[in-house]
């Protein structure tokens, strides 16, 4: 069976400094796979790097067909492909959270905008934001904006959704309002990998666990052999300490 997600011996410098090492992982429809590591091990930018926000050196990431870092005009057709949802939200602050909605499936899928517009209140009551659709952003709390964010990238029905520590920037008590909605896709079959810490979260959804540091994958095992027993020395300290929090 061919992945989904095909990363292969991905590395990365920024100058002198590598920030990715020989990366390796594939990723099958319908998983969803945790990153963790600590801060600066390159978990962001291995994700960022799997719909070409970030690019790499050597190695390759294939997303369904398409071999990402290749020829530039494939990026809007894997974009399309890929949902993205970041740690700080990034919604238009000039547009309404149906405005946010709708802009991407209509431009860049050349959807028709009554189709579309359906389809985002569906989607707002869904996670329960129907009464904000008319709303802006500023007038949205955290918890809000990062579950507008989630509804903006899944109205472009992707194939895979990424989640760059979708909570890190939130306040404690709006976290789970955020988690519940990712753990509902999950449920649901939704292909996905997520940078983040919450373990609690990756011990309810995830398949697999990948550990990152230094730039290199030191661990990727099915959740419960990563918890249960973790191979490498720095993954067992990473875990002892995140988890006694």
């Amino acid at each position: 069976m061919t992945s989904l997600i095909a990363i292969e011996q991905v590395s990365k410098w920024y100058g002198n400094f590598q920030v990715l090492q020989n990366c390796t992982t594939h990723i099958e429809e319908g998983e969803v796979v945790v990153i963790c590591g600590p801060s600066g091990s390159g978990k962001s930018t291995l994700i960022k790097c799997i719909n070409g926000l970030e690019t790499f050196q050597q190695g390759s990431i294939r997303v369904d067909q398409y071999a990402v870092g290749q020829a530039q005009k494939h990026l809007p057709k894997l974009r399309a492909k890929v949902g993205m949802v970041f740690q700080h939200f990034e919604l238009f602050p000039h547009l309404s959270v149906l405005e946010n909605l709708t802009l991407g499936p209509t431009k860049v899928l050349k959807r028709p905008l009554a189709n579309v517009t359906t389809q985002a209140q569906q989607l707002l009551e869904r996670v329960g934001l129907a009464s904000q659709a008319n709303k802006y952003p500023a007038q949205l709390s955290g918890g809000q904006k990062q579950r507008v964010a989630i509804v903006r990238a899944l109205a472009m029905n992707p194939l895979v959704m990424l989640f760059d520590e979708p909570t890190s920037a939130l306040d404690p008590e709006m976290v789970s309002e955020v988690l519940d909605v990712i753990v509902e896709l999950a449920q649901e079959g939704m292909t996905m990998v997520v940078v983040t810490h919450e373990m609690g979260f990756a011990k309810q959804v995830a398949h697999r666990v990948i550990f990152m540091d230094q730039g290199q994958i030191l661990e990727d095992r099915p959740k419960v052999d990563f918890f249960a027993a973790p191979h490498s020395p720095r993954a067992q300290q990473f875990l002892s300490k995140i988890l006694r929090a």
